[in-house]
């Protein structure tokens, strides 16, 4: 009966742990580096806070402009109102009248 022997290679050590650090290495890269990493995530909280400060914004300038159109609506059409958009709408003014533009959007 013939058997083999294999010679020790002192390489064949090092190939599990190599192939295991090449593996962490891939992942660890990508998970901080990837497009759903730490990086990726720390940009999409910037992007949503300046959002939110805009939706802010929006929402007032929103709640603005509804409350000049219930002054203007039908049901309760307040007169000081409808001369004040009716002269600045016409550029118009009286001789005896001061007046101050304010840089608003209306």
């Amino acid at each position: 009966m013939w058997t083999k022997h294999h010679k020790k290679r002192k390489l064949g050590r090092f190939v599990i742990p190599a192939m295991t650090v090449a593996f962490l290495s891939y992942f660890g890269y990508h998970c901080i580096h990837g497009d759903y990493g730490l990086r990726a995530t720390e940009a999409f909280e910037h992007q949503r806070v300046a959002r939110e400060k805009e939706l802010a914004v929006l929402k007032t300038k929103r709640e603005h402009l509804e409350n000049q159109v219930a002054l203007l609506s039908d049901g309760s059409l307040d007169k000081d109102m409808l001369d004040e958009k009716a002269r600045y709408q016409l550029n118009v003014s009286r001789a005896d009248e001061i007046v101050i533009f304010n840089h608003y959007s209306n």
